[in-house]
């Protein structure tokens, strides 16, 4: 089983630079999009169906915002778009797609980065879905949640972690919460079951010359069950065409989707 998950900075730019090219040689199960910036209604049937996947939505109200997609070779047995919550769920963060035993989620976790008062909402964000996560956990069904969370989890996970330690996505709560997420609820940070290399990035600032001196962040992720550790064979990111400011983060797993 192959996931691709990719935060695309637009679905539609994301095409421009050769994305939809590139996808359909990667032999990919289920892929991941967030940060797709547009309706589905607004894209060709190219782009919001592409050949061999079904094709699955979460937009968010707000026309060039945000916004998830769930792209799936076999047609699951359910689709769940959003998480009940009404403030977050205009934002188009989460799609879960389910095949038997198994949840495959595209999530977007809210940026704090623009300000106090949308560090305040991640904040808020995180403390409800815990329990969500939580309640994922006494569930009998094994999770891939795979997507951008804005949050780098240990100093290994970006180049300048020391002049960063006051700034969203490094902030020491949020550090606290995702190790709450694998230590306390016991997710598995899938990537590094594999490569536990330093410089390994997902996202580069635009300023300066980031992506070129690789100067990035490593903010998305496949977080799973305990159950699929085992399971986890392999990881790649992509970096030889820049689709986005974030790179495809590949994982191949020993699991039959059916």
């Amino acid at each position: 089983m192959r996931i691709i998950t990719i935060n695309v900075n637009g679905i539609r730019s994301a095409a421009r630079k050769g994305f939809f090219e590139w996808l359909p040689k990667q032999r990919a199960d289920v892929v991941c999009l967030q940060e797709t910036k547009a309706q589905e209604s607004q894209l060709p049937p190219e782009i919001a169906a592409p050949r061999g996947f079904h094709a699955y939505y979460h937009d968010a109200q707000k026309r060039g915002y945000s916004g998830v997609a769930l792209y799936s070779a076999r047609k699951p047995d359910k689709v769940v778009a959003g998480l009940n919550w009404e403030d977050f769920d205009r934002e188009g963060r989460y799609v879960e797609a389910r095949f038997g035993k198994l949840s495959v989620v595209s999530i977007y976790l809210p940026s704090g980065s623009s300000g106090p008062e949308r560090q305040a909402a991640k904040f808020d964000f995180l403390d409800r879905f815990l329990p969500v996560l939580r309640k994922m956990r006494r569930s009998k069904r094994e999770y891939v949640l795979c997507g951008d969370w804005n949050i780098a989890h240990r100093n290994i996970d970006l180049k300048n972690w020391r002049s960063n330690q006051k700034n969203s996505g490094f902030l020491p709560e949020e550090r606290q919460w995702l190790t709450r997420v694998f230590d306390e609820l016991g997710f598995v940070d899938a990537f590094r079951v594999v490569n536990p290399e330093p410089e390994q990035y997902t996202w580069w600032s635009n300023r300066g010359q980031a992506w070129t001196k690789n100067v990035g962040w490593r903010i998305d992720y496949h977080v799973v069950t305990p159950g699929l550790r085992r399971a986890i064979r392999a990881a790649s990111i992509y970096k030889a065409e820049r689709f986005s400011d974030h790179a495809p983060l590949t994982m191949d797993y020993d699991y039959d989707l059916g």
